[in-house]
């Protein structure tokens, strides 16, 4: 049904919604310039929590933008092209944080059942890699749902 058309309604929902966008880009952002500042965060933990919140500011940058703009602007029009990019843009991110909050789990596996082995398993060659996977996972089911949406037409 979307947001109600009310034209009183239209700068409160900008308002609104332009806040809690800024308010969610500079939290995370905030996240990720303390865990870089401090060299005692820089362990795998910390490695992927700043690049789930990368992944957050993404996720919500993907779809929030556009919404104020169409508030602004009184028009909910959008090209095909433009649908085809976010909804990519969505899955990718939306998704990413699932794979990475997984990645998440299994360095703590490792820390608390290796504990002795944690810095050898656990290198920065392979927290690499784990987010570059899950990174690539999700790029291909977004282009696998692009390439379905693109059967349809």
């Amino acid at each position: 049904m979307g947001l109600p058309e009310d034209p009183d309604l239209q700068p409160i929902l900008f308002g609104l919604f332009l806040s809690l966008y800024l308010v969610t880009v500079l939290g995370n952002l905030l996240i990720i310039l303390a865990l870089s500042s401090d060299s005692h965060l820089h362990t795998p933990m910390y490695f992927f929590l700043s690049i789930l919140s990368l992944a957050d500011i993404g996720f919500i940058s993907t779809t929030v933008p556009k919404m104020i703009v169409d508030i602004q602007t009184h028009s909910k029009v959008i090209s095909y092209v433009g649908c085809l990019s976010q909804m990519s843009l969505f899955i990718i991110f939306g998704c990413m944080d699932e794979m990475l909050l997984t990645v998440m789990a299994y360095d703590r596996f490792v820390a608390i059942c290796h504990p002795l082995h944690y810095s050898v398993i656990m290198n920065p060659h392979l927290c690499g890699f784990l987010v570059l996977v899950s990174f690539g996972f999700r790029l291909l089911e977004s282009q696998l749902h692009n390439l379905i949406a693109l059967q349809s037409i």
